[in-house]
Order: C-alpha cells, then structure tokens, then sequence
C-alpha cells in the first residue's frame, strides 16, 4: 500500500519531467511485457495445435494400418468357412452322439492347417486358431492344448455363459474383436482374439454349426506404432464396463497414471497427470488409438522461446528507459526556459527581443510566439480602448435611432390630419397607409407576426400603390380563416407582391390582378402570390433581385430544409410564386 502511495506522491511532483519520465516508463514498458507474455502463449498454442493435427494423422496412419492386418484375418475367417469337407466335419461332429463317435480328429487339425499355408496367410502374428462345433468340441491349429481352459468336457459347456460367446451371438455372423484371450480370459495375455459365429450358407435354416476362435498376438500393432521416448501408444477397448488395454507401447507411462473406469475418466486421468493426448478410433475393431506425450517435454521449445522472448523484453525495456530520459530532458529543458520567460512577463519584466535559443519544435514555436505577443500586447490595449470607444458610440446612435420611428409616426399623423382638414382625402390614405405599414413592419422588434397582420400590410401597400397608379391594379385575397391567427415570419409576403407590381404588371399595358392564396396543407401553411403580368422567361432572374433573392434566404435560415419556395412563369402567361413552411401552432392572443 505504501508502495503505491509513494508512486502516486511521485507522479504527483511539480517537476514535469519527472512526470514525463513515469509516463514514459508506464507507457512502454507494460506493452513490452504484454507483447512477451502473449507472443510466449501464441509460441505455445501453436506448438500444441500443430502437434495434436500431427499426432492425428499419425494415428488415422496406424489405424489404417491395423485396419490391413485385421481384415487378413477377417478374410481367413471366411476362407476356412468356404471349406466345404470342413464344414462337412462340423455338421457332423454336431450331430454326433456319444464320446466315441468323435469327427473332429487330428485330421481336422491338418485340414485346418493346410488351408492356412495353401492360401499363403502370414501367420507370424497368428497365436492359434481354434474350431468349434455346436456341442462346443474343438481342435486348435499352433497350439498343444486343445482350447485352452474349455479343452476338457467338464469346462467345454461354460462357453455358452460367456460374454464373448453372447456377442458372438448378437454378432449374427460378424466378426468380432475382443481385446483379450478369450479361451483364457486374462488381460495379461500376449494376445487377443477373433471370434466368428459359423454358419452353413448352403442350408436355408442358416443354423450355427460352429465356432471359429482366431488368436492374434499383440506384437500386431508394434508394426503401426511410431514412437519417442516421451510419448506413449495405447489401444484400448471401450465397450464394455471397464474399457480393456488391448495393446500398450508404453506400460511404465501408463501404470503411473492407470486406467479408469470409462474412457473419458482414462483421458481425463492422462491430462490430470500432465500429458498431452489425441484420439482416433478404428474402424475395423471400433478399438481407440490413443496417443500421449509429457506436456513439460512437449513444450520445451516454447519455455525457450518464453526465456528469450523475456530478456529481449528487459533489453529493450533498458534501452527505452535511457531512451526516455534523455528525450524527456530535450523536451523539458525549452520548458523552463518558456516557464522563466512567463515568469518574467508577469513581474512585467517582459523581453524586449525575441530569444532565438529556442529550438525550432513546437515548444520553440510557443516560445517565439509568447515572444510576440508581449511585443504585441500594448499595441492590442491601445486597440482594445479604441474598439470601446466605439462601442460606446455605436450604443449612442442606437439609442438615437430609436426616436426616429416615432418621430416619423407622429409625422405622418400630423399629415393625415392636415390632410383631412384640407379635405385632401387620397393624401391623408396615403399617409395613414404608410404609417399603418411602418408599424406592421417594426411590428415591435419581434421576428413573427400573425397572418391577418401580413395581409393587413399587403393591404396597406395596395392601397399606396393604388394611388400611385390610379387603381390600376386588383388585389384578390383567398386565405382560410382558420389559419388568420398563425404565427408566421414577418416580411415574407410583402415583398412578393411588390415583386408582382414592379416587374410583372408595371410592364403591362393596361389593368392587372394580384391573387394571394393561403390554407394549411397537414404541417404546413402554403401561400401562393400569383399575377397576370408580362412574365417571364429565364427564371434564373428571380436569384437576382434583391427582393426574391432576400426572402428565399431569409426562409430557408428561419424554417430549415422543410420549406420550399417554387416559382413558375411564362412570357405572357403571369407568374406564381409559392412558399411552403412548417406552421407555428402558437396564436395571436
């Protein structure tokens, strides 16, 4: 704990380059560690990977291997049953009575003899091979005692309770495989046998007519095994309740860790005690190849890999440690001097030159910067003051503006008035018109305005412009009442029928019609300013004027990439204009 109270206190230090340094060494050096560890367990899992995908092949070559020398066996099997004075002496022995009416003889024995050697069986790896009739009577070929343990009429009756004898039965004829002598029953043998259920194909019942006992030595395998010295060869038999060591390459490896009792326990128990296993079964017995090897020789190569990857890591973790102290130095030294030359500005004893010891880094470029800036600094107060002054001054005038609108209202109210009193009616329109508009216009500084209030200014407008141009001009409005109370942005109708008047109908020879649309269109409000003036063809020139140009921006800014404004004209047919936006559900009160 005290530990890394005293790292924290450390990176803590006001020096940074203390602090740069522990960064340096907090960056750098774990990667290196990490990139050890984990290159060490790559090393490691592909050591493994490639010597389990090896071991598997070899063993599918092994099993392969035993399936060739087993299959002979399976083929003499079926060459001693296609004997037909053979099994002429089985049927009979098996109906025989008696103990003196014995058939099969030492001539049997030859017989079976002679069939092994005429058909050129390599019979190196053969133990014996033994005949059974029905009554379980035998004569063996390479062996002195007739059936081992079940060669006297005593014993000869047991082999019916066997198990071997009861899945010989279940067999129906099949070969069958079984890891152990069965004419003696004991795992110690050196060899293990081939039992095959004996049937006459020529007699349609198909009935038993013996039994046929092939015992093969277990030097078989020795011929599919290719081993080391720190790796083992198990053939094991996992059918029964206890699986069966048929063949062992290795027992000394195997007694130190022992069978179990399944063969997922026997696998387990060889990982338990630090062997590396594969598998494969055998498709002829239905036996498990098993291979194992120590996992502590298996990895040497990898702990040697692990030691030299670790000291490359501490090398360049050395080197980087010298790396970084002197690179911190070259970083901070330019720091303090940036530091003393701050210090210096702000007891207001700044440096009249730029230093040009400052390198040309980035540190550097702060420096000289700073440099400048102070230089700079009085130059910039002396702005500043003149920026305020005007400020002042622009505050001023504002203030000053502010009176001219009233000033201009009261103005134009003493002229209606005058006007009214003279009897000079259109005068007095004109000037209630035009102030009527200039409100509407300022509309107090707000931005909105309702809709029956832009249509009032429309009518305003109209009404100055009626009597600049004797009435020339018909004003029609269509607006739904139900949107009348409609916040909408003030100015954006105005201008379109001014528009309408000066380059649509001004042109045109004798009276001309404005028609203002409005209604609500789901979550918009769609207005339409259509005239029956001249019109025209490039509609390119409604980017050009000033007007157009200034309420297409002034709606797209307001109301974003939703609304839309469209205009369509032709020479001679009028032009119409139509603004979409989002409505504001907000009314006037």
């Amino acid at each position: 704990m005290n530990h890394w109270r005293e790292m924290i206190n450390y990176m803590r230090l006001p020096r940074i380059r203390s602090r740069f340094l522990a960064a340096m060494i907090l960056v750098s050096l774990p990667p290196l560690f990490v990139l050890g560890y984990v290159s060490f367990n790559i090393a490691k899992e592909t050591l493994v990977q490639n010597h389990i995908q090896t071991n598997q092949g070899h063993l599918k070559t092994s099993s392969e291997m035993a399936d060739l020398l087993l299959r002979n066996i399976i083929n003499m099997n079926r060459i001693i049953l296609s004997n037909e004075p053979l099994r002429q002496e089985l049927y009979q022995s098996g109906e025989a009575k008696g103990s003196n009416q014995e058939v099969l003889d030492v001539r049997t024995a030859n017989r079976l003899q002679n069939i092994v050697v005429s058909n050129l069986f390599d019979t190196q790896n053969i133990d014996s091979i033994c005949l059974f009739d029905r009554n379980f009577k035998s004569v063996c070929y390479g062996r002195s005692e007739q059936a081992g343990k079940y060669g006297t009429d005593v014993t000869r009756g047991q082999i019916a309770g066997t198990d071997w004898y009861t899945q010989s039965l279940s067999a129906k004829g099949k070969e069958v495989f079984f890891g152990y002598n069965v004419l003696e029953e004991s795992t110690s043998s050196n060899s293990f046998s081939s039992v095959k259920l004996l049937r006459d194909p020529n007699r349609l019942s198909g009935e038993m007519i013996g039994l046929l006992v092939i015992n093969i030595r277990k030097t078989i395998f020795r011929q599919a095994v290719n081993e080391t010295d720190q790796s083992g060869f198990l053939v094991l038999d996992p059918d029964g309740q206890e699986p069966v060591v048929v063949y062992d390459h290795r027992p000394e490896l195997t007694k130190s860790v022992g069978v179990g009792s399944s063969l997922e326990d026997t696998l387990s128990r060889f990982e338990q005690a630090g062997y590396l296993y594969s598998q494969y079964r055998n498709s002829t017995s239905g036996w498990m190849f098993v291979h194992f090897v120590e996992t502590k020789a298996l990895l040497k190569q990898s702990d040697r890999i692990g030691t030299i990857t670790m000291l490359i890591a501490a090398l360049i973790a050395g080197i980087a440690l010298l790396v970084s102290y002197f690179v911190s130095g070259t970083i901070t030294r330019p720091l303090l001097q940036l530091k003393k030359m701050i210090v210096d500005w702000a007891k207001g004893n700044p440096a009249s030159e730029p230093n040009e010891s400052f390198t040309a880094d980035e540190v550097g470029a702060i420096g000289q910067t700073f440099q400048r800036m102070t230089l700079e600094n009085k130059q910039l107060s002396e702005r500043l003051l003149q920026s305020q002054l005007k400020e002042r001054e622009a505050e001023l005038r504002s203030l000053q503006a502010q009176i001219k609108p009233h000033f201009l209202y009261n103005t134009l109210d003493s002229i209606y008035w005058m006007s009214m009193l003279e009897d000079k009616t259109d005068i007095a329109q004109m000037a209630l018109s035009l102030s009527e508009s200039f409100k509407l216009s300022l509309n107090k500084g707000r931005e909105t305005i309702p809709v029956f209030k832009e249509l009032k200014h429309i009518e305003h407008y109209m009404i100055i412009q009626n009597l600049r141009y004797d009435n020339r001009f018909v004003y029609v409005e269509e607006v739904d009442e139900d949107i009348m109370q409609f916040e909408m942005m003030k100015l954006l109708l105005q201008p379109l029928v001014e528009n309408a008047i000066y380059h649509g109908l001004e042109p045109k020879v004798g009276p001309g019609t404005i028609t203002l649309t409005g209604r609500k269109d789901g979550e918009f409000l769609v207005f339409t300013v259509s005239d029956d003036g001249v019109g025209m063809a490039d509609l390119s020139r409604t980017e050009q004027g000033y007007g157009m140009q200034n309420v297409r921006e002034r709606l797209r800014l307001y109301y974003g990439p939703n609304s839309s404004f469209k205009v369509q004209s032709s020479p001679g047919a009028g032009t119409m204009i139509e603004l979409r936006f989002p409505y504001n559900e907000r009314r006037e009160e």
